[in-house]
């Protein structure tokens, strides 16, 4: 029997305003609606789809809020957890106990779908820290109009995806390491220069690849860290911006025509 991993769902909100629920009515980015339902409807959806996922948990300041919502109703195997302030903090607060995997995404992740999990799953085995990761040109072929943030290694121009494989409590040295940068998580040079000038001289000058770079900054924290490069462009449009927003409606309807035909 396939044994499954548990799934935890990043559906927090930042400190400060958020541009994109003004005028919304709605308290929190996790419930605002796209593609006619709550951004975190989406990704739940999808996670339970998946049968490679068990038991979902959703991490929240208010999760009592997002238990009320009414799609999510009936949903099986869902768990709701009051969070901290931080990504980092209350990721570590909820993790397994012991070195058990754990898949970790967040609630603007709308395009998620099964197969996207699958993939990354599977390039995620034998290590300790996995994070799902989209190159340029995998994104731009399909959809030139949309801006991300790029890290830029030998051999390619990374975004990141909005998912990640971590080995339970071990990774909690890690975690407590991106718990003082975390502010500066759209800030693609600070964050390298944060693991040590040696990936910093490296990523400038471009001396070594994305999985080289991740590799050596794993192993920092005596972890074997690894990227997945995923196929899918969608993999890294996530609901940041009004125009990330329009473009996600525009594949939900592309795909909405495609699952008609």
């Amino acid at each position: 029997m396939t044994h499954t991993i548990p799934a935890l769902v990043m559906a927090g909100s930042r400190p400060g305003p958020d541009p994109l629920l003004s005028g919304s009515g709605v308290s929190t980015k996790a419930l605002l609606p796209v593609g006619g339902l709550p951004m975190l409807v989406h990704v739940v959806r999808a996670l339970r789809a998946s049968p490679l996922v068990g038991p979902i948990t959703l991490l929240a300041q208010n999760s009592a809020e997002l238990a009320a919502q009414p799609d999510l109703a009936g949903i099986a195997d869902l768990h709701f957890s009051d969070s901290g302030q931080g990504i980092s903090s209350s990721l570590a607060a909820a993790l397994p106990p012991g070195d058990d995997p754990v898949l970790v995404t967040t609630a603007d992740n709308v395009l998620l779908t099964p197969s996207m999990i699958a993939e990354f799953l599977a390039g995620a085995e034998e290590s300790d820290v996995a994070v799902a990761m989209v190159e340029k040109n995998v994104l731009l072929s399909r959809y030139p109009e949309s801006k991300r943030t790029w890290l830029k290694f030998r051999g390619g121009w990374w975004s990141g995806a909005n998912m990640f494989r971590l080995r339970g409590r071990r990774v909690l040295p890690l975690l407590d390491f991106w718990g003082r940068i975390e502010r500066d998580r759209k800030k693609g040079l600070k964050i390298i220069a944060a693991f040590g000038p040696w990936l910093l001289l490296g990523a400038l000058l471009r001396l070594f690849t994305i999985q080289r770079g991740i590799a050596r900054a794993g192993l920092r924290f005596g972890l074997k860290a690894k990227v997945v490069s995923m196929s899918e462009g969608e993999a890294c449009i996530d609901a940041d911006k009004p125009v990330d927003i329009e473009l996600i409606e525009k594949i939900f309807a592309t795909r909405q025509a495609a699952a008609s035909a």
